[in-house]
């Protein structure tokens, strides 16, 4: 027994956790608004969340929808090369690629970011393939490439990751974030690319083949995603875990989603994508209209679905039922309250007629519970955040 014991300790103590810091940054959304080029955006690009998931038929480009990070706020730092050139990134659950602007680039989105300089690193290595990347009315288009990505601490040697040559369109000149570092399963990875998890874990540079999001409410900072562990400081209680239902995205099953003990969205049970590159809820049109519509929300001229800051302590809990565990949401997580402006967290999305009622639980969600990607058991683990 005390060997065994002794073996445990021993194993607990190499149970390292990797930990990139993100911050909380102001989303695209708000950069676009406070510069006056929302509504101008919001009429020549139509926003829908459902690309991301449903993309068109690929060519012979891969292509990976951008639109859907206008909201999204939190970002942590890479290094590629060596040297190490650094990178915003955000750390995406719902897509399996990286990639950052290059000094290929000439758009005015990329002068506005840092460019990643092949010639600058000794470690690099070209390749001759293309990567499109679409977003709005036009795309990234670019190389891909292999080098080493500093990492939460970790020399992730030899990863295959996207260049960009072109990024038109202006919007995402006001973009809070440099690139993108995917961290869904490698079915969807554009190109047949390698995602830098699997690349840790296949290195064996984290100890175990999961990781793990903490996102911060209130602070700039504190925010954290860890990888190869599980800090328990983050969240209060147990882990209740629940099975992936399709091994590409983040994929469970919702039983229910209630308001006042009665049923206001997937009555029958629904699937949904834990992602941490949307910031809102995303659900399909006709729910998320009756969401809107039981929590006072309308839309103003810039295409925000507003809320009185007054109504936030009379509106009720909204609860996620999921494997028989309930996640209640209260107003002051589904209401952003930002300058003076109180906005609904929740926005609809076209889906394809086969898709059934799918939802994308994103940072509203993911702010009040401590979320485990587990790859081992294909499993997400939930917890009421400390």
């Amino acid at each position: 027994m005390k060997w065994l014991l002794l073996l445990g300790l021993v194993v607990l103590s190499e149970c390292t956790i990797h930990k990139v810091p993100l911050v909380r940054k102001k989303s695209l959304r708000h950069n676009l608004h406070k510069h006056g080029h929302l509504k101008d955006f919001l009429k020549t690009h139509t926003l829908n969340q459902a690309s991301k998931y449903f993309p068109k038929e690929a060519t012979m480009l891969s292509t990976q929808p951008l639109e859907n990070y206008l909201d999204t706020e939190y970002f942590g730092t890479i290094g590629i090369g060596t040297p190490a050139q650094d990178f915003t990134v955000i750390f995406d659950t719902g897509s399996s690629n990286l990639w950052v602007p290059s000094v290929y680039c000439s758009s005015p989105a990329c002068s506005n970011h840092n460019r990643f300089n092949p010639q600058e690193s000794s470690t690099y290595e070209a390749t001759s393939q293309s990567v499109s990347i679409a977003y709005g009315t036009g795309s990234m288009t670019g190389v891909l490439g292999y080098d080493t990505v500093q990492v939460a601490g970790i020399s992730d040697t030899n990863q295959i990751f996207g260049l960009s040559e072109t990024e038109p369109g202006s919007f995402l000149y006001y973009a809070p974030f440099d690139g993108i570092l995917g961290l869904a399963y490698p079915s969807i990875s554009s190109s047949g690319a390698t995602p830098v998890f699997d690349n840790l874990w296949d290195q064996g540079l984290v100890s175990q083949d999961l990781f793990s999001v903490y996102l911060s409410s209130n602070d700039q900072s504190g925010s954290v995603v860890m990888f190869g562990g599980i800090d328990s400081s983050y969240y209060t209680g147990e882990l209740n875990w629940v099975p992936v239902t399709s091994e590409g995205y983040w994929q469970i099953t919702v039983d229910s989603i209630t308001m006042n003990g009665e049923a206001i969205a997937c009555s029958g049970g629904c699937q949904a994508i834990v992602d941490t590159g949307t910031s809102l809820l995303s659900g399909p049109p006709s729910p998320i209209a009756n969401i809107q519509s039981y929590i006072g929300a309308s839309e103003d001229s810039n295409g925000l679905m507003v809320v009185s800051c007054s109504a936030l302590e009379s509106l009720p809990n909204i609860v996620f039922t999921i494997n028989g565990v309930q996640y209640p949401l209260p107003p002051s997580a589904y209401i952003l309250q930002e300058d003076g402006v109180c906005t609904s967290g929740f926005q609809g999305m076209n889906l394809p007629t086969a898709s059934g009622e799918l939802w994308i639980l994103g940072d509203v969600f993911i702010r009040q519970y401590f979320t485990v990607f587990d790859r081992a058991s294909n499993q997400v683990g939930l917890a009421p955040v400390a």
